[in-house]
């Protein structure tokens, strides 16, 4: 029954006694089923303040490399629980809602992307994390925006590269490298409908604030930032400086975790170009909500599967990303 359910809607969808206390019930089941609860800065608010684990793709990546729960719970998006099954062969690796997709992977289709690769033989494919398995397994290194600038900085200067699949943020990588990467035409739907007009209306109206922005944006609205950096960067850079006013310029989740952390400043988000749209919200990190990860660890469904032959491949460039990656000491 339960199963039938999971595969007709992607999440388990039963009654949940109203009695019960699923912040509660959800910290017994980690202990009970010695499960990790991974949580991306994207999450309602009510699920990163549950985590055992809160962070950016690359921290969530080495968090899910280590772990030596028997289970992994990922509250985020299907890439990300996917990365965490192509680490972790050995233990099961359930998503509260299989729907919770990404359109940046979506952007970037296998077959399509497979003959661009095979059209330029003489470079090398390095792939944003934010990608499917089939595309992780057709990359020679996986980066984040937390690590792309500098993983693009130790390659010899002379080899050629394929970004993939995010033209924003490898265009970004190219600026501020001087490197000419051949890039996929893809792009985070989130990040691309930030608008500069309200952009700069909105600056205008708080000229003390301090425009804050993710790589993922638009370069138009990058020209107009004080600080671009990857969701975990944004996020230092608001506990270090000595502004107390932020226009940020990315996904809203982020402002949970800013506000929380300081709470003397004032953090205002982005407009976008749609009329009536809910800020800069992705849509697809908030189908998970407290209800479907308390049935999802209670079920302990769905669960992320994968051919193992696929997984071995996907693989080897996610363990090159993270062994660059403490070598540069990033």
């Amino acid at each position: 029954m339960i199963n039938d359910i999971v595969l007709q809607k992607g999440f388990v969808d039963v009654p949940v006694d109203s009695h019960i206390d699923m912040v509660a019930e959800i910290q017994r089941m980690k202990k009970e089923k010695n499960a990790v609860l991974l949580v991306h800065y994207y999450q309602l608010p009510e699920i990163q303040d549950i985590a055992d684990y809160l962070g950016d793709s690359l921290g969530l990546s080495r968090n899910a490399a280590e772990t030596d729960a028997d289970m992994i719970v990922f509250a985020g998006v299907h890439f990300m629980a996917e990365t965490a099954k192509i680490l972790n062969q050995d233990k099961k690796v359930i998503l509260p809602d299989l729907n919770a997709g990404c359109s940046l992977a979506d952007s970037c289709q296998p077959g399509q992307f497979g003959e661009f690769v095979k059209a330029n033989p003489d470079h090398i494919v390095m792939s944003y994390i934010n990608c499917s398995s089939e595309i992780k397994a057709l990359s020679d290194i996986i980066c984040t925006s937390s690590n792309a600038e500098k993983l693009v900085q130790s390659l010899p200067g002379d080899q050629k590269i394929i970004f993939a699949p995010d033209r924003n943020l490898g265009a970004y990588i190219n600026r501020i490298t001087g490197r000419n990467m051949l890039l996929w035409d893809g792009y985070c739907q989130v990040h691309e409908v930030f608008s500069l007009e309200k952009l700069m209306n909105l600056k205008a109206e708080n000229p003390d604030a301090k425009v804050i922005a993710h790589p993922e944006c638009k370069a138009l609205v990058l020209t107009i930032a004080d600080y671009i950096g990857s969701t975990t960067a944004l996020l230092k850079f608001t506990e270090k400086d000595q502004s107390k006013k932020y226009i940020v310029v990315t996904e809203s989740g982020i402002l949970h975790e800013m506000r929380k952390n300081n709470q003397d400043k004032i953090f205002i988000p982005a407009p976008v170009d749609e009329e009536n749209c809910a800020c800069s919200d992705c849509e697809y990190m908030k189908l998970n909500t407290l209800k479907k990860l308390y049935l999802c660890m209670k079920y302990e469904l769905p669960e992320i599967t994968m051919d193992e032959n696929l997984r071995q491949r996907a693989e080897k460039p996610i363990r090159r990303m993270l062994e660059m990656s403490n070598q540069l000491g990033i």
